[in-house]
């Protein structure tokens, strides 16, 4: 199941639109905690709103996972991020994630270093 959730999560962002967000909900806990260098929240409902921003403010992203390392309850991304951002310009980012799963495989916690 790990890896089914696996390849669910990083389809959500390689494939980032409203309707890849809507179903984030098979894979992503209710409580889930996402951090990165601008935000640090929990629950499912306002990652998707952060998702859903990054859309509204975001032309043309596109996420890259480069790299992937499944162990045991942890996966470990490295990632290419690119587009163009409002009131900032033109952005290219290189960045890692640690994702930890839950005892049921779903995505817990997603903590971002760049």
């Amino acid at each position: 199941m790990t890896t089914q959730n696996t390849k669910a999560y990083i389809r959500l962002f390689e494939e980032l639109s409203f309707e890849t967000i809507e179903g984030m909900e098979a894979f992503v806990c209710p409580n889930v905690r996402f951090k990165d260098p601008f935000n640090d929240i929990t629950g499912i409902a306002v990652f998707r709103a952060l998702l859903e921003k990054t859309l509204s403010d975001v032309s043309d992203p596109i996420f890259c996972v480069t790299n992937q390392v499944l162990d045991d309850k942890t996966l470990f991304l490295r990632w290419t991020f690119q587009g163009h951002v409002k009131g900032l310009g033109n952005w290219h980012v290189v960045g890692m994630s640690a994702v930890r799963f839950d005892d049921h495989g779903k995505i817990c916690e997603h903590i971002d270093y760049w």
